[in-house]
């Protein structure tokens, strides 16, 4: 197979703006009713970040694509497989900023979104882009079992044993001191699942994908 060059800095900029896009596109219309919660929702994720685990999907499914025809390249499936995973990551920072957790007011140099709107608007759009992250995997234009294995990987990264279960150790962490093999399980489970998610849900192999997530 010939070697195919790519100048990665231009890629990733084409990613980002592609994911802000189609975020853009698939989040609740502004103005729509309840047009608080939907505002908050789109403040919450548009018009920054780095966009890493939406180009991690898009980055895994273009390496599928060129060793075979797998589903999972097709570019609307991944359109929604990188928007869940960016909206997961959204929701889980909207609560992370909250006064019960890490009451920040400011993010990527902006209020935060509970200082933007109050505390249960905030709450509420973070509990609101987390069920639309799964809508978006259950209804991509894959075979029925490809999507309940994609939700299966979407669903554990970002549950106790993964993101949320990261982020209690770090909310239980505070004031101790944790040695570095506590300190990496904590950022395996905060930070890692989700990205390792983002590959396998990008172009990670059908028949091996919830095994390997389970590894």
């Amino acid at each position: 197979m010939p070697t195919i060059t790519i100048d990665h800095n231009k890629w990733l900029t084409a990613k980002v703006q592609h994911i802000e896009s189609v975020l853009a596109q698939l989040l609740p219309e502004a103005g729509s009713e309840p047009e608080k919660l939907h505002s908050a929702m789109r403040y919450a994720v548009l018009g920054g970040g780095k966009r890493i685990r939406g180009a991690l999907v898009y980055g895994a499914g273009e390496a599928i694509m060129q060793a075979s025809t797998s589903v999972m390249a097709q570019g609307k499936a991944l359109d929604h497989a990188a928007a869940a995973v960016e909206l997961i990551h959204a929701y889980s920072l909207v609560h992370d900023d909250l006064p019960c957790m890490d009451n920040d007011t400011l993010r990527r140099g902006q209020p935060t979104t509970h200082i933007k709107f109050d505390e249960a608007t905030a709450m509420l759009a973070g509990d609101a882009l987390q069920p639309l992250a799964f809508e978006l995997l259950a209804t991509m234009p894959v075979a029925p079992a490809l999507v309940v294995q994609s939700v299966t990987v979407l669903a554990r990264a970002a549950g106790s044993s993964g993101m949320a279960g990261g982020q209690a150790i770090d909310c239980d962490s505070v004031g101790k001191q944790l040695d570095s093999s506590q300190l990496q399980a904590m950022h395996r489970m905060k930070t890692g699942a989700m990205l390792k998610a983002s590959i396998l849900l990008g172009g990670g192999s059908r028949s091996q994908l919830v095994a390997t997530a389970n590894a």
